[in-house]
């Protein structure tokens, strides 16, 4: 019988199919996870979700396996290995968002003590399940991912918008946005 998963998965690809099987919607609530899928997030700008997977492996080498205290420290130097590593996607500014992003973030986990607190306090903790019949008719934003997105800005966060913010959300689980034929949205019924 042959397995069903959202009509977004590129089947030619390995790479696509692992992650929407292993990883995409599945409740993340480790920091430093969280900061690197948001990170990667921002990455995507401009880009396909797919061209960044296929550099993780890169990004989690020049950004020290995402260590947030590392990263924060990240001074002009650091940034030009980077841009010259080829590793990652090659953008200054995205480059720096990364890295002003660990700072803000920082911030947040002296206040609420992690970002697993700050993001999933957003959700009352608990993943909102929507229905999906078709993902092309999914949402991309909502009021929570409008609300949290205006917080980041005015903390001085980069490269984030709705849009990215909402794609964030349904990668570590925040939004089950899993079709509702879905092996994956079955699994969790």
């Amino acid at each position: 019988m042959p397995v069903s998963r959202c009509g977004w998965v590129k089947l030619s690809d390995p790479v696509y199919v692992a992650y929407h099987d292993e990883e995409w919607g599945k409740p993340l609530h480790d920091d430093r996870t969280l900061f690197e899928l948001f990170s990667l997030e921002t990455q995507s700008a401009g880009l396909s979700w797919l061209t960044i997977l296929k550099k993780r492996e890169g990004y989690r080498e020049a950004f020290e396996e995402f260590d947030l205290n590392k990263v924060a420290h990240y001074g002009e130097a650091d940034i030009d290995c980077i841009l010259n590593s080829g590793l990652v996607v090659k953008s200054r500014p995205k480059i720096e968002a990364i890295i002003t992003n660990a700072r803000g973030f920082l911030e947040i986990q002296k206040e609420y003590g992690s970002l697993d607190t700050y993001f999933w306090g957003k959700v009352g903790g608990r993943a909102i399940i929507n229905d999906v019949s078709d993902y092309k008719e999914a949402a991309c934003t909502s009021d929570i991912s409008d609300t949290i997105t205006k917080e980041l800005k005015t903390r001085g966060f980069k490269f984030i918008g709705t849009t990215t913010m909402y794609a964030f959300m349904q990668a570590c689980g925040m939004i089950d946005d899993h079709e509702n034929s879905c092996m994956c949205k079955q699994i969790r019924k």
